[in-house]
């Protein structure tokens, strides 16, 4: 496998503003959401936890991305 040491930062950085999201969507209400997020609707009081869910895993997913990036390049020789 290819390691691409220049996804580690932007994969990171995408993890943390997804994860900041997931918070988002799972603390304020559908009416509190910013204009620009999916899901907003003025005056509603329903939390889009599938939303939050979807953002958390896909946040997860990136660091999970940064972390195989950050391996050794080459594979180690076994000795025998």
């Amino acid at each position: 496998m290819a390691k691409h040491r220049a996804l580690i930062l932007p994969a990171v950085v995408a993890g943390v503003v997804l994860l900041v999201i997931a918070a988002i969507y799972l603390v304020d209400s559908a009416g509190s959401l910013p204009s620009f997020f999916p899901g907003h609707q003025a005056g509603s009081s329903h939390h889009h936890v599938k939303h939050g869910i979807a953002a958390l895993a896909l946040g997860l997913g990136c660091f999970v991305i940064a972390w195989f990036q950050t391996g050794p390049a080459t594979p180690r020789a076994t000795a025998r």
